[in-house]
């Protein structure tokens, strides 16, 4: 189905969204499908027993590639595995319009809605079997792997539950609840959660959260619905929209003076306040564990972790999936399979930090550190996974969801007027729908 045509009105019902495949690759930059390949070979590697995968660095266990490179278990395949530095979706996106230099296996980041609209250039490994070990992963991990047709594309490799960690120390000296179990039952709501951060102001001049887009962005990866639905339908224009939610709660936030005003850009900063206590904490991920852990270091075991307002989201996590040109597609699912087993999963976790999407991997996982004092990340992690909501991320959100980001900052750091700013994300969005040829 082509492009709605027209231009939406915030007040009505909005008809589907629909590009066409050569829109969507012409507004990416890439050439279109149809002007390319002219007969090239789109195969990496010569070799027909050897399967090319791309990835980044962190993405997988070098020990288990390395064993891959000997012979990948089960078949009679061995891997070679190429390291893609910067720009990886664009050069992933440019080989598969090219129909040329095309790896058997990829790596996806969290980002795989890029790639619906374009999903007949992967195959569908639910034909190939992949059902097979489903029930070994969480389900709302497995299911976003899944095309809005109902194709199975993307294997689940890592995961991000959320939590809101924060400083003991610091709530302690506000007088506030200081135990996990005190600061959950505390801040079960958003307004909870406001209303102890202004508390936490007051009693030990420290702020909840460093910025509000954190606020807005963790308030949307723990709902279920987001900017569309599997129709594609704009859900971010209706009145009472999760994304217009999540909006009001950080301009809320803002208003109160419970975030720190300091912009992304700002990484030192951010870091800096942390180690402080001038902001005494955030909401993040599994694997923002170590990154705490590596940019406070004299903060240890001052961190506690507590369940965040209403339920925990995800942020991050990535995907692996086989390009229609896969030489071997039987062999590259074995290899998918097996390096994503719960076994080798929680393998990973002790080489690289990727965060288990398989709950049978903890079985086999320890957490030996005292920087949380006697909490184990690890377990509370386990557990937040199991309570993250099925939510849809379309293709569209990845090419907006960048100017709702933008506004909620000029809201906090300019003292940008909330309506006139949101007015602008909508503007800003239609502007990019039309450009990409969504909208006319």
């Amino acid at each position: 189905m082509h492009a709605a045509r027209g231009r939406r009105h915030p007040g009505g019902s909005p008809p589907p969204i629909r590009p066409s495949r050569r829109s969507l690759m012409l507004g990416a930059g890439l050439l279109p499908l149809t002007l390319a390949g002219c007969g090239s070979d789109p195969t990496i590697s010569d070799d027909p027993d050897e399967l090319v995968m791309w990835y980044w660095d962190r993405s997988a266990s070098p020990e288990l590639l390395e064993q891959a490179t000997e012979q990948i278990p089960g078949t009679e395949k061995q891997l070679r595995a190429d390291t893609i530095g910067t720009n990886f979706d664009t050069k992933l996106r440019t080989s598969l319009a090219g129909d040329a230099y095309i790896p058997d296996i990829t790596y996806i980041n969290s980002n795989n809605a890029l790639y619906f609209t374009n999903e007949n250039l992967f195959l569908d490994l639910g034909e190939l079997g992949a059902d097979a070990v489903k029930d070994d992963y969480y389900e709302w991990k497995w299911n976003l792997g899944m095309t809005p047709s109902g194709r199975f594309c993307f294997f689940p490799l890592d995961i991000g539950p959320t939590g809101y960690f924060f400083r003991q120390d610091v709530f302690e000296e506000a007088g506030l609840p200081s135990t996990p179990e005190e600061v959950s039952s505390a801040i079960s709501t958003w307004e909870d959660w406001i209303a102890l951060g202004v508390e936490l102001k007051g009693g030990a001049d420290s702020f909840l959260i460093n910025d509000a887009q954190a606020v807005f962005e963790s308030f949307l990866n723990s709902s279920p619905e987001r900017y569309f639905d599997t129709d594609d339908n704009a859900l971010y224009l209706q009145p009472d929209s999760a994304v217009r939610q999540a909006w009001d709660t950080a301009v809320a936030a803002v208003e109160a003076g419970v975030t720190a005003r300091i912009p992304r850009d700002r990484a030192t900063d951010q870091n800096a306040a942390w180690s402080s206590g001038r902001t005494a904490g955030q909401i993040g991920a599994a694997w923002w564990t170590q990154v705490l852990e590596e940019t406070a270091p004299d903060t240890a075991g001052l961190w506690r972790l507590a369940s965040q307002p209403v339920r925990a989201g995800n942020s991050g996590g990535s995907f692996a999936a086989l390009p229609h040109t896969c030489k071997d597609p039987e062999a590259a699912l074995a290899f998918i399979m097996w390096i994503n087993s719960p076994e080798n999963q929680a393998a990973a976790y002790r080489d690289v930090q990727l965060f288990p999407s398989t709950p049978g991997s903890f079985e086999e996982l320890s957490y030996e550190g005292d920087f949380y004092g006697e909490q184990d990340p690890l377990e509370f992690f386990s557990s937040a996974a199991e309570t993250v909501p099925e939510s849809f991320i379309s293709t569209y959100e990845t090419m907006i969801g960048g100017s709702f980001s933008l506004e909620i900052t000029n809201v906090e750091t300019s003292g940008k007027d909330p309506e006139a700013a949101w007015d602008d994300a909508i503007a800003q969005s239609e502007r990019v729908l039309i450009k990409r040829g969504v909208l006319s």
